[in-house]
């Protein structure tokens, strides 16, 4: 059985961008463990829900299966509107850093630090693997000398792009009604692949009205262009925020795939 325990701030002390909006959120991140004297690898999972809210079936569930597949997990309870932009990305950094930081009291591999991300939360992990920095040696902070670079993403029907195929709600959620084009294309993460952005494995359904495939589509044409190693499978059909999908044996085989795929990059 995994090792609950109490949710982690992300900062101890001050919070940037705390009192920007009401009501007012300290971000967190829920660790379930996984027991035993080897270090593990870790997964970080980021809910859906729109930067509006974060779905249930998005979070804790999810880290279940990932402890019941032999990986660590945590949950990121990250800041949603009325936050905007970029406090959802600074609580994403800093859950990276962290977990890397204390590597070794929660018994991890700190080479081995995934992230996982549903529709928004997808734009939020993929937002991290094109934005992450490798950290402030002179910083005073211990934490945030260490990089924040994720090594995995998994991206289930994420929001990816802010241009043709984007999700409008999540936009305007994120960034405002009528975002300047310099920052919808900073957001616009298709656009920031590079050689160094980490193994992707993503996951979609050809007919979700909701997020359009074309995002995973775009994002996998970059990662293909730039030679990074990604696995994506498209499903015929499916309704959009399927999360798990264990009620549906079609649907549901994505995570036997992202398995497979997590012990391909050596994380189990």
């Amino acid at each position: 059985m995994p090792e609950l325990i109490n949710p982690i701030p992300l900062w101890e002390a001050e919070v940037p961008g705390y009192a920007s909006a009401q009501p007012a959120l300290r971000p967190s991140l829920k660790p379930f463990l996984f027991p035993g004297k080897q270090p593990r690898a870790a997964v970080i999972v980021f809910p859906g829900g729109g930067y509006l809210t974060k779905a249930p079936h998005e979070a804790e569930p999810v880290a279940v299966w990932l402890n019941e597949i032999g990986l660590t997990a945590f949950v990121l309870d990250y800041r949603v509107y009325p936050y905007r932009h970029p406090f959802p990305m600074l609580d994403g950094l800093r859950a990276v850093r962290l977990v890397r930081a204390q590597a070794s009291a929660f018994n991890l591999d700190s080479d081995r630090i995934g992230i996982l991300g549903f529709s928004a939360g997808g734009h939020l992990a993929s937002t991290l693997g094109t934005h992450y920095t490798l950290g402030d040696p002179l910083s005073r902070d211990p934490v945030e000398r260490v990089s924040s670079r994720p090594d995995a993403m998994v991206l289930c029907y994420p929001v990816i792009t802010f241009f043709e195929h984007r999700h409008q709600d999540c936009m305007e959620s994120l960034i405002g009604t009528e975002p300047p084009e310099e920052l919808r294309q900073s957001l616009s993460n298709e656009l920031h692949v590079n050689q160094h952005t980490p193994p992707t494995f993503l996951f979609h359904t050809a007919n979700d009205q909701s997020v359009l495939v074309e995002n995973s589509l775009l994002f996998s044409a970059a990662l293909s262009q730039h030679q990074v190693p990604f696995e994506l499978h498209i499903f015929s059909e499916g309704q959009h925020g399927v999360g798990l999908a264990k009620d549906d044996p079609f649907l549901g085989s994505w995570t036997q795939l992202c398995a497979t795929w997590f012990k391909k990059i050596g994380f189990l």
